[in-house]
């Protein structure tokens, strides 16, 4: 049985009540909702306030008969298309003639056989079933037609609706704004005629992950006066019940364009000039640099006098200088040594800041903490210190740079000593794509503030009891960085401390590549 919603309606006219009651009768198995009318001005008077699927019309009826009333139904515009059956009890040629020109569907002549009837408004009561369907459709298509209209002129760029062939089927007026066609000019033609190079033969289905290639991709557009410009282009699939249909948005770039450009000789500009300035700063450098080694070369001449004569004059004077004189004299010989020592370290520093350009070869480790040991052996003697180390590995390195790192780091640890003797430790671990070397001791440590303090040239964090010149660390920092990696050190004060040094790995390709440009 069919529901209120899918019922419809069927009109019956007989002037017979009899004859309704069994037309009603018949079709009430059919589950619709039929309406009776006793004459051809009650079925009018319906037509005027419902649609029927069918209308069942006697022909015989007093004052309007079945032709006349049929002609009045269909003078409608609302009814014209509604089927009239006509029923008669009489078989003529000029009633038939007459009855389809008035535009009946069928005849049934009584008496009116039961099924016969009920098979052919069957077939009208799902016909007109199938066009309110049809015209539901319609409505619904018509207004999300409308939304989508809506939703494209609100879009920001200009939208282009194309078949998969590239034939337009709808654009919105910000595509007629800026390629100057009029809209009905633009439908129906080939959207490469405005983008020469479109396509959609990349594009991936609706609802599939988006490839790389379908962001917005740089294309030129022309104009209906044949002038070009660039624009950016967005194309995505669009799936509809009848076709398959591409979404094209068009965004004029012509400003972005310009923007780049200026933003490409910006960017050559200030390349230009990081090149000359860093030339000028290159040269500054190594000017500073010469003049670092020749003042620190020249000024041990005229330290290594002081010292001497003041040497020679305490010789000379030994038993005649008063307690003042001495100490003022040994405070020279004191400050000498010191001006000495600082300008070797300086020398040294300078030297290791420059070892860069020596070439890489493979360094075995443990050889070159061997070496900076044995450097070490009077003052490893004297403190009564212990080195322990583990196996070292052997990396693409500069050998002098790290038998430096490894006589700074330990003769740190044997010099800033605690009461205990020194026990220093050496070792290496593979991390983060290359090793990382930690030395650590068991001395007085560093407060952890002065961290970074430390590893800047001459400082010191100690006064006289210890000696130093306060460029150790910095020559180790300078090697480390030479080296390509980075140092740090984890201590507290009292508890010893702990420096690590991690230096990256260097593939072969590019050990080969620093030899060859060194060379």
């Amino acid at each position: 049985m069919p529901t209120a919603a899918d019922r419809v309606k069927l009109l019956l006219v007989d002037d017979d009540r009899d004859n309704l009651l069994a037309l009603q009768a018949v079709l009430e198995p059919l589950g619709q909702e039929l309406m009776l009318a006793e004459s051809g001005t009650d079925a009018l008077r319906l037509c005027l306030d419902h649609d029927f699927a069918a209308i069942l019309l006697d022909v015989r009826m007093p004052e309007l008969d079945g032709f006349e009333t049929a002609e009045l139904i269909r003078a409608r515009k609302r009814s014209r298309q509604t089927p009239i059956l006509f029923l008669t009890a009489y078989r003529s040629d000029e009633q038939l003639f007459r009855g389809y020109d008035m535009g009946a569907v069928d005849f049934l002549f009584k008496p009116i056989v039961p099924e016969i009837l009920q098979s052919k408004v069957a077939v009208f009561v799902e016909l007109s079933r199938t066009t309110l369907l049809l015209q539901s459709q319609a409505e619904e298509r018509a207004r999300a037609e409308r939304k989508f209209r809506a939703v494209l002129e609100a879009a920001p760029d200009a939208m282009v609706i194309t078949r998969e062939d590239g034939i337009i089927e709808l654009a919105n007026s910000r595509a007629d704004a800026l390629f100057g066609y009029s809209r009905a000019t633009m439908i129906g033609r080939d959207i490469r005629t405005l983008i020469p190079r479109w396509t959609c033969s990349h594009l991936v289905p609706e609802g599939s992950r988006a490839a790389p290639g379908d962001a917005a991709e740089r294309m030129i557009g022309v104009r209906h006066n044949n002038s070009s410009f660039p624009a950016d282009i967005t194309r995505s699939p669009l799936t509809t019940p009848e076709a398959a249909l591409i979404t094209t948005a068009i965004r004029d770039a012509t400003e972005q364009v310009r923007a780049e450009e200026r933003i490409r000789k910006l960017n050559l500009e200030l390349e230009r000039r990081v090149t000359v300035r860093t030339r000028e700063l290159t040269q500054s450098n190594e000017a500073l640099q010469q003049f670092a080694w020749a003042a620190s070369h020249d000024l041990q001449e005229p330290i290594r006098t002081v010292l001497s004569y003041s040497q020679w004059l305490s010789q000379t004077l030994n038993g005649t200088l008063g307690e003042r004189e001495t100490k003022m004299m040994q405070m020279i010989q004191d400050h000498a040594n010191r001006m000495h020592q600082l300008l070797s370290a300086l020398r040294q520093y300078i030297h290791v800041s420059e070892s860069g350009q020596q070439d890489w070869t493979t360094v075995d480790c443990n050889a070159a903490l061997k070496t900076a040991i044995a450097t070490l052996q009077s003052a490893i003697d004297e403190s009564g210190a212990r080195i322990e180390y583990q196996e070292l590995p052997a990396i693409p390195s500069i050998e002098i740079l790290l038998i430096q790192l490894f006589q700074n780091l330990i003769g740190n640890g044997i010099k800033y000593r605690s009461s205990e003797p020194p026990v220093i430790r050496v070792s290496a671990e593979p991390k983060e794509g290359g090793w990382l070397f930690s030395v650590q001791d068991n001395g007085i440590g560093i407060d952890p503030k002065y961290s970074d303090y430390i590893f800047g040239v001459f400082r010191r964090l100690h006064g006289v009891q210890y000696s130093g010149t306060g460029i150790g660390l910095a020559i180790c920092k300078a090697a480390v960085e030479r080296l390509g990696g980075r140092i740090w050190v984890k201590s507290d004060a009292g508890a010893g401390a702990s420096f690590h040094f991690l230096l990256p790995e260097r593939t072969n390709e590019r050990l080969q590549a620093s030899s060859r440009i060194s060379g």
